[in-house]
């Protein structure tokens, strides 16, 4: 079967061009397109039409180009949806014509049209959505393929994965006997379960070769693309229609972290379209391994005929990777998936099982005592969200851990603690139980058992009659402890149960057949350590289909695996028995809270990400979603010091226990709070008022500086944002100059966003600061010859909306200059970059060597809880105590202050002023290297942990990349990353993560920025 490499036909460009004249009418350019062992050119004719001229090799057959041609005419009129080649014919009504080449050999002549679109090897990324629509244009094609035949397709070629045993004369060019053995493994088992089944299965002529050189995707939005269509039919054949199906699969499986994942999207696709039999799906998992072993054989011969060819070492490995990654899954689990992904039930006989178990609900003996049904129960909130444990981390001590489920049974008067099945856990959020996906890692969460809580030595029956089937002790974090798994059968109904987590003294005695009576106490509940280190609890599974396994049975599943194994590991509460109502949850799921979102919230609250997501735990850097899913959080820049940082959460605790009230009483918390808070400004900043935002705090400073000054007459930076009061809209172009917005007031004057890269004076002038300020003085100059008072100027000291503007050196100096020679007053709005995150400084406006006359603080000053303040100077004070007392409810609030003061004394124990800066640069140096290699890269400014990524599609001409800068946002968040976007072009991704972000995730952040960077929407 191994064939040596062809030799292709030696036509020139000059040649092609002549070719498609002569034959066909057709006025062109041409160039070549690559091709295994013909010879095919791409033309674009004079009047834009676009072909392939294919020009076959010396050897081959007619009546195989003939197969090709009354395929293709079949399929566009059977399923027209397909994006298919059309053949054209001469003047003469042929669609094959013979020509020679310069030596007189002959060859056959075709012209196809043109199928528009990128190749899928060429598209990244695979996502589900595009996988599964190759499934569908598969399942299209051999629906209409089901009644055509031709007698060519009647051919012996070494691609027939009906022919596959070809390949065992073969196996010793593998000369690595360990990839020798993967193959032989996969050969035998080809041979003895899959061969002699081929032939009772549904037989077609199929494709036989979808691989990403030859599927076409649309060139529609990167979110939304299919694959609409196939070239290249040389490989058709009369073969088992499911080969079709396995080779697209192994393709797609190709390159992909979860290659099972990437299938069973592929399979859904075609199954839908074409439904696939049961003895279809037996066969499929096989024969992708099969298609695998003979390509990786293939190669083998091959480089043993041609050694220098390099291009067979490169094109094998990852076929090979693939392949040893396949050999390491269970086969079993593999078929189940790919069942779930056809919408039936992943093990066949679960559905018997659960059904016997309803049945006989009346028979099952008690799994502890007391009894379940009626015993006094507490369930345990275990989920991912679970407000009983505040820091997962504790989990991780088992005695406090356990001390804390005990105590809160002991407070409910409960004997017993419920641990509910198909729970997503927090407590398995570490490393040890993550995987990589193919967007990046995930976690182990689904509890696939019932957990009953109870004291340790607690005796453990046998429900049902059984013999046992296994027993181990399993050591390690992971795993059980002391472990017994029970053989249920009656009838044709067979099932397992295992039983986790118990004494070392449970498995004395037992032995593999031992028969196990109903009621029978079977071992004891353990204790920790020996119980796996685990809070005493019985671990209670059942089980359809072992797998395989013995006493190590999985616990715990990955989320996207989450159905399959539901249906291998059911409901255990069908042996528990205890009532429903007792076990229901009443969380929302992501679609019954976007409908309350969307009836009940007004219309104009927008969602981050075209996917939302439901975050339902943060911790430090992270957040969390419904299912454990980590993300790293790069742009909330509210949770300061970390997503609930404990001594931040432990402070307000403690605090609100005891009392909340205003400031109309005395309270060491606020004097202690403000004295902190003005020693981190310079003087003559000395009086401050509290409030509970950062958009209070500007309509404060507006009113402060307004009564100080007499005057309404504001001057703000362009694209400013300022809050979403109606005072604030009023200055803020961010949103007035936006959608919906009508302009600003009179009082409010703009002047130019000081913007180095984009505006008109740039990095590279050293008076750039100075020039930019001219601009209000110009505006200062027009306010007085209207005879009017200045009032304020008022501008962030990093612009955030702006597009992470980094202010250039000089301008505030010369701004507030400008602003107090004519009585204004100069407002340095914070509440964005203050408490550290510029890193050289602890508030930004410092780092213009300024001081303003108003500073106004909000979102990190409380790390998520509502507070803000105003700090000013006793002159700007003594303006407002006008008789007008000033109140407010919430402002300074007990709380309020033991949360201020807890995050100013995380930021200084934990050094994150100076880690903001050292992380911020480290980040910012791998953003720029990034630079060199992806030129949608314009800039990367910023200082500490606040930057920005301006995205342009042209460095010369700076010409924005929105569109880009969406999708990497989508992108990114997909990997596991958050960010967002901003800037009035709306094309800077913009990072602000809390200060915990360190080194090790601005590696993964540039990692996986580089390779979203490297995708086909973005290299164009």
């Amino acid at each position: 079967m191994i064939t040596i490499r062809f030799q292709l036909p030696d036509f020139t460009q000059q040649d092609a061009v002549l070719l498609a004249r002569e034959w066909f009418g057709v006025r062109a350019n041409a160039r070549p397109l690559p091709s295994e062992r013909d010879q095919n050119f791409y033309l674009q004719a004079d009047d834009g039409r676009e072909y392939v001229l294919k020009i076959a090799n010396a050897t081959e057959r007619r009546e195989l180009l003939e197969l090709q041609n009354e395929m293709l005419a079949h399929l566009a009129r059977e399923a027209p949806s397909l994006a298919l080649p059309q053949v054209c014919l001469t003047d003469a009504g042929k669609a094959i014509v013979t020509i020679k080449d310069k030596n007189g050999a002959p060859h056959l002549l075709r012209l196809l049209t043109w199928v528009p679109g990128k190749l899928l090897a060429h598209v990244r990324p695979h996502t589900p959505e595009l996988l599964r629509s190759l499934g569908r244009v598969l399942g299209v094609m051999d629906r209409a393929l089901q009644n055509f035949t031709h007698p060519a397709a009647q051919r012996e070629l070494k691609w027939d994965l009906k022919r596959a045993a070809w390949i065992r004369e073969y196996l010793n060019y593998i000369a690595q006997p360990e990839r020798r053995s993967i193959v032989e493994r996969v050969l035998a088992q080809y041979e003895t379960q899959v061969a002699p089944r081929l032939q009772s299965l549904r037989a077609s002529v199929i494709y036989n070769d979808a691989n990403d050189y030859n599927v076409i995707v649309s060139n529609d939005d990167p979110h939304t693309r299919q694959v609409v269509g196939l070239i290249d039919y040389g490989d058709a054949l009369q073969s088992a229609t499911i080969c079709n199906l396995a080779i697209a699969a192994a393709y797609a499986m190709l390159g992909k972290a979860d290659p099972l994942a990437a299938a069973a999207q592929v399979v859904a696709g075609y199954h839908a379209e074409f439904p696939l039999t049961e003895a279809e799906l037996a066969a499929l998992f096989p024969l992708i391994c099969t298609r695998l072993a003979v390509s990786v054989t293939n190669s083998a011969c091959q480089q043993q005929l041609e050694p220098a060819n390099e291009y067979l070492v490169i094109s094998e490995k990852p076929a090979w990777t693939l392949l040893e990654k396949l050999a390491g899954l269970n086969g079993q689990f593999a078929h189940y998936t790919l069942r779930q992904a056809c919408g039936l039930p992943a093990c066949p006989h679960s559905p018997a099982v659960t059904e016997w178990l309803r049945k006989n609900a009346d028979q099952m003996g008690h799994i502890v005592e007391p009894d379940l049904k009626r015993a006094k129960k507490v369930i345990f909130d275990l989920s991912i969200g679970s407000l009983d444990i505040s820091n997962p981390a504790e989990a991780a001590n088992t005695a406090l851990f356990t001390r804390q489920l005990f105590d809160q049974m002991r407070e409910a008067g409960a004997v017993v603690g419920i641990g509910r099945y198909n729970e997503a856990r927090g407590i398995y959020t570490s490393e040890l139980f993550k995987r990589e996906g193919n967007d990046g890692p995930e976690w182990r969460t689904v509890h696939l058992g019932l957990d009953l809580f109870m004291e340790a030595g607690a005796p453990v029956f046998a429900p049902l009659d059984a013999v046992v089937h296994s027993f181990r002790n399993n050591a390690g974090e992971l795993d059980y402890g002391p472990t017994i798994i029970l053989q249920h059968t009656d009838g044709a109904v067979t099932f397992y149960t295992l039983y986790g987590h118990l004494s070392e003294d449970s498995l004395e005695g037992l032995r593999e057949g031992m028969p196990i009576s109903r009621g029978t106490r079977i071992g004891s509940i353990g204790d920790y350590p020996i119980n796996g280190d685990w809070p005493p609890h019985l671990h209670f599974q059942i089980i359809t289909d072992l797998l395989g396994y013995s006493g190590d049975f999985p616990g715990v599943a990955l989320p996207g695996e989450r159905a399959v194994w539901l249906s291998i590991s059911p409901d255990p509460n069908l042996i528990a028995g205890i009532p429903d109502d007792f076990l229901h949850s009443d969380e929302l799921s992501s679609a019954e809270i976007l409908a309350t979102r969307t009836q009940r919230l007004g219309p104009n609250l927008s969602l981050s990400y075209q996917k939302p997501l439901k975050i339902v735990r943060g911790w430090m850097q992270y957040l969390y979603d419904e299912n454990g899913r980590a993300y790293l959080d790069a742009v909330n820049n509210v949770p300061h010091v970390g997503h609930c940082h404990p001594r931040v959460v432990r402070a307000g605790q403690r605090q609100m226990a005891v009392l909340n009230t205003n400031t109309r009483y005395l309270h060491e918390n606020l004097a202690r709070y403000v004295e902190r808070l003005c020693a981190t400004l310079p003087e003559p900043l000395r009086v401050c008022f509290l409030v509970n935002s950062g958009s209070e705090a500007n309509e404060l400073a507006l009113r402060l500086a307004r009564t100080h000054t007499r005057s309404r007459e504001t001057i703000v930076v362009d694209v400013g944002y300022h809050g979403n009061t109606g005072g604030l809209i009023e200055i803020s172009p961010y949103k007035h100059d936006g959608p919906g917005g009508s302009g600003p007031p009179p009082f409010v004057h703009k002047a130019p966003m000081p913007d180095t890269y984009r505006g008109p004076y740039r990095r590279d002038d050293a008076q750039a600061g100075i020039k930019y300020a001219q601009a209000v003085a110009e505006i200062i100059e027009r306010i007085g010859a209207q005879g009017r008072q200045l009032s304020a100027f008022i501008c962030e000291s990093m612009l955030s909306c702006g597009g992470q503007i980094v202010l250039p050196d000089g301008y505030l100096s010369e701004v507030y200059r400008l602003v107090r020679a004519a009585g204004g007053v100069c407002i340095a709005d914070e509440v964005q970059t203050g408490f550290g995150r510029a890193g050289s400084h602890f508030h930004a406006f410092e780092t213009q060597q300024v001081v303003p006359d108003i500073v106004t603080l909000g979102k990190p000053i409380g790390n998520g809880h509502p507070l803000g303040a105003v700090i000013t100077t006793p002159e700007i004070a003594a303006s407002f105590n006008n008789g007008m007392e000033y109140f407010n409810t919430f402002g300074g609030n007990p709380v309020s202050c033991a949360i201020g003061l807890a995050v100013l004394d995380v930021i200084a124990d934990e050094g994150l002023q100076q880690h903001a800066q050292r992380v911020g640069a480290y980040l910012m140096n791998g953003l720029r290297e990034l630079m060199n290699s992806h030129p949608l890269i314009g800039d990367v400014r910023g200082l500490g942990l606040f930057i920005g990524i301006e995205l342009a599609q042209d460095r010369a001409t700076l010409a924005p990349a929105p569109q880009q800068a969406s999708y990497i946002a989508n992108r990114m968040k997909e990997r596991g990353i958050l960010i967002s976007t901003d800037g009035p072009l709306h094309n800077v991704l913009k990072i602000k993560p809390p200060l915990v972000f360190n080194e090790a995730n601005a590696d993964y952040f540039i990692s996986t920025l580089d390779l979203i960077l490297n995708e086909d929407y973005l290299r164009g």
